[in-house]
């Protein structure tokens, strides 16, 4: 195990950049975000028409979703670790598309659920082999931009959700918004499965393919790095304030600030739908793409001088995020909660590329689609699985005393707390990081 480090990347990267893989992947990642962002602007009118409950809603938000997507990253990435790993991102993308049209099919809760949870298998098998794949293509100062590049699919793949979703809801419904939004990363995957190059080939056409490692090892090495442990909850303590949030964004707006949505709607002269889709695309996409880039480059400078610099990025921005999300939420005006969210969305994405960079830069080269599986399946298990459904189940259990409105509001300010624990947790890694690379190097 020890001395492997990087002794894949440095037979295979390339001295350059490979945009046009990185650019493919992004798109990959952002057919992902689509697809589960699209559910938040579709939530009320669905919610109506399939009379769920918001305990409901972050079921199919957070919690159907995550559970297969966790419980499957493991055994999947454990495949990515030595197979074709584009071959398993075509595939995932294949699969998770499929059931996103299905969604569009449901008449009731129930069908609903089991359709995004096919959504939450073909997913699973996407990142972590994603990751992976992108380290092989790239040397270790480029990785902090590299995987930056590839987590802008979050923003622009949220732009893309809620802007369509917006506009499809308006103008043929929320089922047709499903449909649309899966069917074309049907023919993506075809694109994907033929354009992209899998690394590995090169290196068994010159030497014998090494022995896998055996399971038991590879989570042994992961027990004996804390850094690692430190990062993967400080991960899902940030997934869990933004996801929780996120879930709910159309409803807070929707439920809460009605008079407010529909007076800035008639003075641009479209839909509700339309204008809420459009505004929260902006923030969430187009600002978390300045975030994004940002922070991959903050990270990369960081990391010069030692590993524990991709740790830096993440401890500030979360406890700066914090106060900003509670803020969008207790806002009494549309425009102070736009301000508010903005600001929010810009802090957090500074963190994308180095809570990756930390990890697949810290473990062996030979286990980084299983860390970044374990790495996923903590951040969703804990993020995006219990966020969401935190909010729902407080603001359900707040609406009697407070009113649905504010019970709403208030379920969705309190998740700002994981935000400020994960900057916590990241400060914890900084201070082991250096030593526990030095452990695998030695």
């Amino acid at each position: 195990m020890t001395g492997d480090t990087t002794t894949m990347s440095d037979e295979i990267a390339p001295a350059r950049m490979p945009y046009g893989a990185l650019f493919l992947l992004m798109i990959v990642y952002a057919f992902n975000m689509l697809d589960r962002q699209i559910v938040t602007i579709l939530v009320e009118p669905m919610k109506a028409d399939l009379n769920m409950a918001d305990w409901q809603i972050g079921m199919i938000s957070g919690l159907a979703f995550a559970l297969f997507y966790t419980l499957l990253g493991i055994p999947l990435a454990r495949i990515a670790d030595r197979g074709n790993r584009v071959g398993m991102i075509a595939i995932a993308l294949f699969v998770w598309s499929g059931f996103t049209a299905l969604c569009g099919l449901a008449r009731n809760f129930t069908e609903l659920l089991l359709a995004r949870i096919g959504v939450g298998v073909g997913e699973a098998g996407c990142t972590p082999a994603a990751h992976s794949l992108i380290t092989d293509y790239v040397p270790r100062e480029q990785r902090g931009r590299a995987l930056a590049l590839y987590s802008l699919g979050v923003p622009v793949g949220s732009l893309a959700g809620l802007v369509l979703g917006g506009i499809l809801l308006a103008t043929l419904g929320w089922r047709a918004a499903f449909l649309m939004a899966g069917l074309p990363g049907i023919l993506l995957a075809v694109i994907v499965w033929l354009a992209l190059d899998e690394p590995r080939k090169k290196v068994a056409a010159a030497t014998a393919a090494p022995p896998p490692i055996p399971l038991k090892q590879v989570l042994d090495t992961l027990r004996s790095l804390p850094s690692f442990w430190f990062i993967s909850f400080g991960t899902a303590m940030g997934a869990f304030g933004y996801y929780g949030q996120a879930s709910f964004f159309g409803s807070l707006y929707m439920r809460t600030h009605t008079a407010g949505i529909d007076a800035l709607a008639t003075s641009w002269g479209v839909p509700p739908s339309v204008f809420l889709g459009i505004s929260l695309g902006m923030i969430v996409g187009l600002v978390g793409m300045v975030g994004t880039f940002v922070g991959g480059h903050l990270a990369d400078r960081a990391a010069r001088r030692g590993i524990a610099g991709y740790t830096l990025v993440p401890t500030i921005s979360l406890v700066i995020a914090a106060p900003l999300f509670a803020g969008a939420a207790l806002a009494n005006t549309v425009p102070l909660s736009f301000t508010f969210l903005s600001c929010a969305i810009l802090v957090h994405a500074l963190n994308y590329g180095s809570v990756f960079a930390s990890v697949q830069t810290l473990v062996p080269a030979r286990v980084r689609a299983m860390a970044a599986a374990v790495q996923l399946f903590v951040t969703n298990a804990i993020g995006l699985a219990l966020g969401p459904l935190f909010v729902g189940i407080a603001s359900d259990l707040l609406s009697p005393t407070l009113g649905s409105e504010q019970g709403l509001r208030v379920a969705m300010a309190l998740v700002a707390l994981p935000l400020a624990i994960g900057s916590l947790l990241f400060w914890l890694a900084s201070r082991r990081i250096a030593a526990d690379e030095a452990k695998q190097d030695a």
